[in-house]
């Protein structure tokens, strides 16, 4: 988001300086011109006042000995050598009355138009604006009016580099404000939308931990906008009352396992007690004694799952080749009195992991893999590691699940439809991934081909991890 918010804010900031320093650097620009335009008319009407008083026109044969006529050539001349701006005076019909350079004629271009529209007894209009990147000049005409007519032209025609040179200063200096402005522009954003995306950032971190089981996990006060505090405190109020109510049901579940137990062993009591005034092959209350000891057997898993989601893990250094093969030496007799095969592969590797949370969920996966596969199969147990991970990975080859089920696999009380006369409470993976969770590990399932289910413990190589995710269930 803030990657997002900053440019939009810094697209905006410059489009506002371009906004003000484009008209400015145009404003500048006709500034300058104007200012050498009036410069030069004021040249033309001085010069017009002196060629005013002269009143023949020149002799093409040299001998024009007009005093006038000479102090206004004197100060041409003098006029182009120190500014380096062409200037003649000139009758209507284009004869030079005084001129300077000798080749200066209002003969095509500017020139000529500023010629013939000071002949119509107006002053040229201001000629077009001048950029840096033009090398063109600047033409202003004056009439010179004796007794009400226009007698002659004057004309000049000025080198523009110095005032494109002062141009170019000019948009230099505002070119430096507006990045120095943009550099202010930008710096106010990031503090603006720091500001504002802070108590975001922290309500996204909080939400994440939430939802990783940090269920004590609160977004602090962090600034920002009033509606975003606001916000923080609701959430807050919303994360108390989701933990409160996730407490009471854990809380429910734990006393209503713990409670039932004490009527539910005095009920298997007196199911025995009835057994023994029974033929002992009455179906009947085999059938009764069988539900009973599942429902026993449910509770305390109810119980299991209840400690396992509120306990702290113990998470230390564990040799897991060394317990995977401990675990499958334990298996090794349920397997053999099935008829199926229990192979592990269990080199030394170490992982950070509660030794006892990783043991029960270890039986939990291998005894349903013993379970579900039929005889003369087999079931292989793999330790390796991947990077910062080690797992254990159990194999069998039973009839595995279908890909609706695998959704399903891990849900409490959750048992397929195929698999419901086979003993179990649908608890044992649900405790094996709640004890996992605990120290930062996890359980998946996925197909073995042909046939068959694999399924797959993960816990952390390091430290960190798993420290981390056993904090998260502490708090919870």
């Amino acid at each position: 988001m803030h990657t997002r918010l900053l440019p939009l804010l810094i697209v905006l900031m410059a489009a506002v300086l371009l906004a003000l320093g484009v008209p400015l650097a145009v404003s500048l620009a006709g500034a300058q011109q104007q200012k050498v335009v009036v410069d030069r008319i004021d040249d033309t009407a001085r010069f017009a006042a002196l060629a005013q008083f002269v009143t023949e026109p020149a002799d093409t044969s040299g001998n024009d000995v007009n005093e006038r006529r000479e102090t206004l050539s004197a100060e041409l001349r003098s006029y182009y050598e120190v500014y380096g701006i062409r200037a003649g005076v000139f009758y209507r019909n284009d004869a030079p009355m005084a001129h300077a350079p000798d080749f200066f004629l209002p003969r095509a271009g500017e020139v000529r138009d500023a010629f013939e529209e000071a002949l119509l007894s107006r002053r040229s209009h201001d000629p077009e604006q001048v950029w840096p990147w033009q090398r063109s000049t600047l033409v202003v005409a004056s009439p010179v009016i004796r007794d009400g007519d226009v007698v002659a032209v004057v004309v000049t025609e000025s080198p523009t580099g110095q005032m494109r040179s002062h141009i170019l200063q000019g948009w230099l200096i505002i070119a430096a404000g507006e990045a120095a402005a943009m550099l202010l522009a930008v710096g106010a954003a990031l503090r603006l939308t720091g500001w504002v995306l802070r108590p975001v950032r922290v309500l996204d971190a909080t939400t994440h931990d939430i939802a990783t089981g940090r269920l004590k996990s609160r977004v602090a006060e962090a600034g920002g906008p009033p509606e975003l505090r606001r916000l923080a405190r609701s959430f807050n109020e919303m994360a108390d009352n989701v933990e409160n109510v996730l407490e009471q049901q854990r809380a429910f579940v734990a006393d209503a396992s713990h409670q039932l137990r004490n009527p539910l062993s005095a009920l298997l009591l007196r199911i025995e007690l009835l057994a023994l005034e029974l033929p002992e092959d009455n179906e009947e209350i085999a059938s009764v004694r069988a539900e009973g000891k599942r429902l026993a057997q449910v509770l305390d898993d109810l119980l299991d799952l209840a400690l396992a989601e509120h306990s702290a893990p113990d998470l230390r250094i564990v040799d897991i080749g060394a317990l995977a093969a401990e675990r499958v030496a334990a298996w090794s007799p349920s397997a053999d009195a099935k008829d199926v095969t229990l192979t592990g592969v269990c080199p030394p590797t170490t992982a950070w992991a509660d030794p006892v949370a990783l043991s029960s969920a270890l039986d939990a996966v291998i005894d349903n893999a013993v379970k579900f596969t039929p005889s003369g199969e087999t079931v292989e147990v793999t330790v390796a590691s991947n990077g910062d991970t080690a797992t254990v990975v159990v194999t069998d080859n039973g009839p595995g699940l279908t890909d609706e089920e695998l959704t399903r696999v891990g849900d409490r009380f959750w048992r397929s439809g195929r698999h419901q006369n086979i003993k179990g409470s649908g608890l044992g993976l649900s405790i094996s991934r709640a004890l996992l969770a605990a120290g930062g590990g996890s359980l998946s399932h996925e197909r073995h081909e042909p046939h068959g289910l694999r399924v797959t413990v993960s816990v952390p190589r390091n430290a960190s991890a798993g420290e981390a995710d056993g904090q998260g269930l502490t708090e919870r």
